[in-house]
């Protein structure tokens, strides 16, 4: 019963308009503020959402999702995932919300820099926190579903790993749940004016008109592969930011390269839904649904 509670404290929340309250679920552990990666002094620092074992969650090791927050890359912070995190933790999925780089700190590839020294950081830390280094994945909305794309699709493009920590060890992903992400920067790039065309501009340093290969380098749809891990898209089809558009058109090439890739429309919704009632208990259920379907497999 106390596995659906999550559920119903989300349905209770919509009816009142309200998000549904964060409270831990027992039998969650939260690590707080971890070390993954350091440049000089500045510390990058992550939350570990861990199962305790037992029947409904195993013994481990744990398969892990990276969570990674949004804000047109400029705001945000770790806890955006929280709920997400300790809800999927219930099923015996360990969550990693993570803090990076934002844009008014560094500019790109600061950002995926981090990204990718976290997952990193999961595989030489497996052993330690007993979690699965063959079954990582990652989930993130807008901003952080961009840097999620790129997770999926760019773990063979040494260029993108960076400095951080952990050198040698892959920044590999099989899954990725990507909230309406920002996976088409260059069509951004061409409606100069548009509030998304200016916090991708502002991300990477440089306008799309100053240089095109780099807005075309930081686009994940541009590296689609059969190498790619498998995806599930989760897109408002009222959404006024990142247009709905981008997630059918990279799950379209996706598919042509031979990769699994679902998607979750959410009609009438805009940007952001997924942490608004209705569609809080809707996305996390399809999430784990998917998470937990790939991390099954051989």
């Amino acid at each position: 019963m106390r596995y659906l509670l999550p559920f119903l404290f989300a349905a209770m929340a919509a009816a009142q308009g309200q998000d549904p309250p964060f409270r831990l679920p027992e039998g969650v552990e939260k690590i707080s503020d971890l070390v993954y990666a350091a440049y000089g002094g500045r510390q990058m620092h992550l939350d570990l959402y861990i199962p305790k074992t037992g029947p409904k969650t195993g013994n481990g090791p744990f398969p892990v999702v990276i969570y990674i927050h949004g804000g047109a890359w400029k705001n945000g912070n770790k806890n955006a995932f929280a709920r997400q995190a300790a809800h999927m933790a219930t099923k015996g999925v360990v969550g990693a919300c993570i803090e990076y780089r934002l844009s008014g700190e560094a500019k790109w590839p600061a950002a995926i820099y981090d990204s990718k020294a976290a997952v990193r950081w999961v595989r030489a830390n497996a052993s330690k926190y007993n979690l699965d280094p063959e079954r990582i994945g990652a989930a993130g909305g807008s901003a952080g579903g961009h840097l999620v794309a790129l997770l999926g699709t760019t773990h063979h493009r040494a260029e993108m790993e960076g400095p951080g920590g952990n050198p040698g060890k892959s920044s590999r992903v099989i899954a990725v749940a990507a909230f309406n992400p920002a996976v088409d920067l260059v069509s951004l790039g061409k409606k100069p004016g548009t509030n998304a065309n200016t916090s991708v501009a502002k991300f990477l340093g440089k306008t799309y008109a100053q240089d095109m290969s780099l807005w075309e380098l930081a686009t994940p749809i541009t590296h689609v592969s059969k190498r790619s891990a498998s995806f599930l898209f989760l897109h408002g089809a009222s959404d006024a930011t990142v247009p709905y558009r981008q997630s059918l058109d990279m799950q379209a090439k996706l598919k042509e390269a031979g990769v699994r890739a679902e998607l979750f429309t959410a009609e009438g919704a805009g940007h952001g839904f997924f942490n608004r009632p209705p569609w809080f208990a809707p996305t996390q259920q399809r999430m784990e649904e998917f998470f937990l379907r790939v991390f099954s497999r051989p």
